[in-house]
């Protein structure tokens, strides 16, 4: 078949933002009382992950300011399971890419894989936490909510999930993983991250909730006993803001890149609709038919962890895998599957022939293309004609650019309308 014509399109969310981020969060750190319960001398930790957040070095840097002025003394844990291939060296490069070094933080970053037991949750599973973190006299946990990749409940991706996993390291990453396919997700994450809250010397949680453009919108300093119900309003505001595409379904959705830095799922399941697991087959919209992913994203570090979604891919994708990094990600998640190597190809041209080729009684006038930068950059969007309609039935929606074939190079590799200059 020809390929189809295609045009970009605006999308429009909520804008509402953080104007500025550490003058707010030093805000609701002084409205919630935080100066007076530290006390002079102390060692506090900090949390940080492994997800590529807006602002988070900023933050990290405003929190350890914070706590020196209050006479403390900061350090930072990874607290991200067992990304960064499971070792120490490695998460703490893989937090130098976010810009969490301990010259910009003006702290130690003290990472480590080793563990220690705090308890037992009430189904007998053992909790672990990072040692450094239990050698402080406090302990901040900051990490953004968001929905998770991979089921719902009150709680996903957020403190509390981290307090359960990504403090626990490998050991605890390994052992949740599996208990969550006899005990359920929520009530392993649950029930270990209280624990933590309840045995641990938590300060406090400051909770950040972006918008549709991936700008800070929220940031919310929580109390360590009401961590859980504050936890769930910001989830659900977060679930308001989180952008989407706006169809319900898809014949071939293109992605430029896809990463552990953008998603957990190296491709958000809940922007894309495509997800398996051994916990089961989910699906939500849109309904996606193909799904041909072009390259891994620098930051990802070569973990390739859910490039088993995608249908096809790149030679140059596939020679970017980091396999001791994915397989050891892959299987402590007990998803080997989302390691899968798809069929690929050398070029894009082939790529894009073969997803065509399989999705049926198509052609180009009614074939329903979505190609998009990856899932966390979704204002704009290349859409194929099929989608007209809908496009000037949406008032979120505006077309920027005039109808055109989709573009190949020279070198038979798509030319991408997402750089600055064509979304200006």
């Amino acid at each position: 078949m020809l390929f189809p014509q295609m045009t970009l399109v605006k999308q429009t969310f909520d804008s509402t933002c953080v104007e500025n981020v550490p003058a707010a969060l030093k805000a609701e750190l002084e409205a919630a009382g935080i100066r007076e319960r530290i006390t002079p001398g102390q060692r506090i930790a900090i949390t940080a992950g492994s997800r590529g957040i807006t602002n988070i070095a900023v933050i990290t840097r405003c929190l350890a300011d914070f706590i020196k002025e209050c006479g403390a003394e900061p350090f930072v844990f990874p607290a991200m399971g067992s990304h960064g291939g499971a070792t120490a060296q490695g998460q703490k490069a893989l937090l130098s890419t976010f810009g969490i070094t301990e010259d910009a933080m003006e702290c130690p970053i003290l990472s480590s894989m080793e563990v220690e037991e705090i308890g037992k949750t009430p189904d007998g599973l053992p909790v672990f936490v990072d040692r450094h973190a239990l050698s402080a006299d406090q302990i901040v946990v900051l990490n953004r909510v968001k929905p998770h990749t991979k089921f719902e409940g009150p709680i996903e991706s957020g403190l509390i999930k981290m307090m359960a996993i990504g403090m626990g390291k490998r050991m605890g990453a390994d052992l949740y993983h599996k208990a969550f396919v006899q005990f359920g997700i929520n009530r392993v994450i649950e029930t270990a991250g209280l624990l933590v809250t309840g045995k641990c010397p938590i300060l406090c949680g400051v909770g950040l909730v972006e918008n549709g453009y991936h700008e800070t919108a929220i940031i919310r300093v929580l109390e360590p006993d009401k961590m859980f119900e504050e936890e769930t309003v910001l989830l659900e505001e977060s679930r308001k803001r989180m952008a989407r595409i706006p169809f319900s379904h898809i014949d071939l959705l293109i992605i430029d890149e896809m990463g552990k830095n953008i998603s957990g799922t190296g491709m958000d399941t809940n922007v894309t609709g495509v997800n398996r697991d051994i916990l089961g087959t989910f699906s939500s919209e849109p309904q996606t038919s193909r799904l041909f992913v072009r390259d891994l994203a620098p930051g990802s570090e070569g973990n390739a962890l859910g490039i088993g979604f995608a249908d096809i891919t790149t030679t140059r994708l596939v020679e970017k895998i980091d396999r001791e990094k994915t397989y050891t990600n892959c299987l402590t998640a007990i998803s080997p599957e989302k390691g899968a190597i798809p069929i690929y190809f050398d070029t894009d041209r082939e790529c894009l022939e073969a997803a065509f080729n399989t999705l049926g009684m198509v052609d180009e006038e009614t074939v329903r293309v979505v190609h998009i930068q990856n899932t966390i950059s979704l204002e704009h969007l290349h859409l194929s004609r099929a989608y007209e309609d809908d496009i000037k039935g949406n008032a979120n929606l505006e077309i920027i650019d005039r109808w055109k074939p989709l573009a190949l190079g020279p070198d038979q590799q798509l030319d991408s309308p997402f750089s600055s200059e064509k979304t200006a």
